[in-house]
């Protein structure tokens, strides 16, 4: 069984999993570095896959990572990375918040479809979807908000929606009627989910992110009166 492990490093986060012969997949791209006895492989996609691949620019190429040691998984962020069992259900994640998973997890690619205008929305068309039986590491920008709904309906601005149970309802609309509502009220597109089930909102980023960002705005405001002097 692997173990997963968040491990924060100057306050940045990265993902550790360490194997005893076992396999783990993850996104292409993810892997930061690895010690110890391990071979990475990736298998090549159906045509359908690759197709997909080339319409969504997803990668398909997923690799897997097999043997004794450990495999640190990144990019490290001020952001925040989750770890979840997954018990047979099946789950939508929003783009780029796949990290890594047992092997045992199915992951592949969706399309919602009949919604043309989700680009807008800020999900976009195409997510990613893991089902299956086993551990999943998926990533936020910040603290992870959980909303049960029982036939019920939630309306979530921007990509704020990092996952939901993949039975759930989901659409791309520009919010409000009319089209003064559409276009004074200041919220645009929006995206709806309904049904029973699970939502996984980060309304807020981490507080690292945020303090990051307000570090690097007053350096810059600071050389502001020294830049064009010599």
């Amino acid at each position: 069984m692997v173990n997963y492990e968040i491990i924060d490093s100057e306050e940045l986060r990265m993902v550790k999993a360490t194997l005893n012969g076992e396999t783990v997949r993850a996104e292409s791209g993810a892997l930061h570095y690895m010690i110890g006895n391990i071979e990475m492989k990736t298998k090549a996609p159906s045509v359908g896959g690759f197709l997909k691949s080339l319409a969504t620019s997803e990668s398909v190429f997923r690799p897997t990572y097999t043997g004794t040691g450990e495999v640190i998984f990144g990019p490290p962020t001020f952001g925040e990375y989750h770890i979840m069992e997954l018990n047979g259900n099946s789950m939508i994640l929003d783009k780029g918040a796949y990290i890594c998973s047992d092997e045992e997890i199915e992951v592949g690619i969706i399309r919602n479809k009949g919604l043309k205008t989700m680009a807008f929305g800020g999900e976009g068309i195409w997510q990613t979807s893991v089902s299956g039986t086993g551990t999943l590491v998926y990533y936020s920008q910040g603290p992870i908000q959980v909303v049960n709904l029982v036939n019920d309906t939630i309306t979530v601005d921007g990509n704020f929606a990092v996952a939901r149970d993949a039975n759930l309802k989901y659409e791309t609309k520009l919010l409000g009627k009319g089209l003064l509502s559409k276009f004074a009220g200041g919220e645009g597109f929006v995206n709806i989910i309904s049904g029973t089930g699970k939502v996984y909102l980060s309304p807020i980023p981490s507080t690292f992110n945020n303090l990051a960002s307000r570090v690097i705005g007053d350096t810059i405001s600071g050389l502001v009166p020294f830049i064009g002097k010599n």
